[in-house]
């Protein structure tokens, strides 16, 4: 009878300090995760503004860009200075715009991105507010960050664009002195020549620009949108050219010289799975070869390193939405535009923009 309550009792022990062992692993793992959080310093926030572009100059300027998916969008391109002032960028007068109006040539109507490129600021304005109907073709604004004056303006042709286009990020290629922009509206890949100005599509409708789904999920819960291709990210070393649809799980690549040739049926061909990965939005890749991009299901901000191994960068509850990626310094800056939490009104949220400081290995 001892024995047996002493078994019975041994049993109780054991168990016990199981149950306290997973309790201490369940505290450590979210002790590690809030250390990870608390890395991330916030830059600058935006109540009733949902911001979605960033980029930083080489001179350590920060654009971020604010769309017109909405009525009540107060500038379409803000500079954030070092004292924390937003500033209209170039000024007010191109941020003036408003729904119902005339579009005017030197104003913005729905910017969807804006990318820092040597001393110059690339602006894509869709020309299609509340993701309507584009109101005349979309184009991109050069401005000369020396003066902050508009440099050149490139126009879409006609022929590379469709009225439900949502042209929707860019990277500037200046070994093949192109442009390549992603719509995520209607599923391709445009390739820009920056001399003669001719835009040509490539991809179009192709698999590897297609949606996979028409969700993503978050919390259990479908937030139901079908979004094509959308991030991209320049391998200058390697001359790749990564993009990725927005409601799917699949990286693809495409070698840039075949890319700048514009030749649809070489690019096809040349097209390559590289990985599966979480759903993303923006992309971008540092110096070393390493991929950033968010998890937008999970809260997180993955990397992919050139040996194909993926990681997690940081997650948790300041991560919603990681929209666009700049690096500076050897800081990733990233926005949360919490794009899957927006219902209707979003005068009382507030977006902010962020950095975290990268690995130096």
């Amino acid at each position: 009878m001892k024995k047996s309550l002493y078994l019975i009792f041994l049993f109780i022990v054991i168990v016990s300090c199981k149950n306290l062992t997973n309790k201490k692993i369940e505290i450590e793992a979210t002790k590690h995760t809030d250390s990870l959080t608390v890395q991330v310093q916030q830059i600058a926030e935006f109540t009733g503004q949902q911001v979605t572009g960033v980029t930083v100059s080489t001179l350590g300027r920060i654009f971020v860009n604010f769309p017109r998916w909405r009525k009540g969008v107060e500038n379409s391109v803000v500079e954030i200075t070092k004292d924390n002032q937003k500033l209209a960028y170039p000024n007010e007068e191109w941020n003036s715009w408003k729904i119902g109006s005339a579009v005017e040539d030197q104003k913005f109507v729905g910017v969807q991105s804006v990318v820092a490129f040597e001393n110059m600021l690339y602006v894509l304005d869709t020309r299609s507010p509340l993701f309507g109907a584009v109101l005349d073709a979309p184009r991109l604004f050069v401005f000369n960050l020396s003066d902050n004056k508009l440099e050149k303006t490139y126009i879409l042709q006609k022929d590379s664009y469709y009225p439900n286009s949502y042209i929707n990020d860019l990277r500037v290629d200046k070994k093949n002195n192109k442009i390549y922009c992603t719509d995520s509206g209607r599923a391709g890949l445009i390739v820009l020549d920056m001399t003669s100005g001719k835009s040509t599509r490539v991809l179009d409708n192709h698999f590897s620009t297609k949606a996979e789904q028409s969700y993503l999920t978050f919390d259990n819960k479908k937030w139901e949108n079908t979004i094509n291709s959308d991030g991209i990210a320049l391998d200058n070393k390697n001359d790749l050219l990564y993009f990725h649809a927005l409601t799917g799980y699949s990286l693809y690549s495409v070698p840039t010289k075949v890319l700048a040739n514009a030749n649809n049926t070489e690019v096809e061909k040349s097209v390559k799975l590289v990985a599966k990965t979480a759903a993303p939005d923006g992309m971008i890749l540092d110096e070393n070869g390493i991929l950033y991009f968010a998890d937008l299901e999970n809260n997180k901000i993955m990397y992919r390193k050139q040996d194909g191994s993926i990681h997690t960068l940081v997650e948790g509850k300041k991560i919603r939405w990681a929209d666009t990626f700049s690096i500076y310094n050897n800081y990733l800056y990233f926005t949360n535009s919490r794009i899957n939490e927006v219902t209707a009104d979003i005068s009382t949220m507030t977006f902010t923009l962020n950095k975290i400081e990268l690995s130096k290995n």
